[in-house]
């Protein structure tokens, strides 16, 4: 059974720094895509970045030159380290794998930017 579980979310002051992390079990996902997308009530969820196997990254406009996405293939994990945070990057925060045959979320963790 495949699990993803993320970790790291926070409360930070505008311009801080937070640092995400997902750990996806249960099977090999080292040739597949992972990334972040995030959520605000009443809103669609939306890309943030996610990367491919072979280490490039893309990434959202809204966080280009702020966000750096990571990951370890031989640990399954991806990673999300956030500089100057603004408080419209307040949201919940999901780590996303693309499977073979379906995708993969973890739970979510909330990122509240505010002073």
């Amino acid at each position: 059974q495949v699990r993803v579980v993320e970790s790291g979310g926070g409360l930070v002051q505008p311009g801080g720094s937070l640092r995400l992390s997902c750990a996806a079990s249960g099977s090999t996902f080292s040739r597949n895509t992972m990334g972040w997308y995030r959520q605000v009530p009443g809103k669609e969820r939306e890309l943030v970045a996610f990367i491919v196997s072979g280490g490039y990254a893309t990434y959202a406009d809204s966080v280009k030159g702020r966000f750096t996405v990571s990951r370890d293939n031989a640990k399954n994990t991806v990673n999300l380290q956030m500089n100057s945070l603004k408080p419209e990057d307040t949201a919940v925060y999901y780590c996303w794998v693309e499977g073979d045959y379906m995708d993969y979320w973890g739970q979510g963790t909330q990122v509240t930017v505010s002073s």
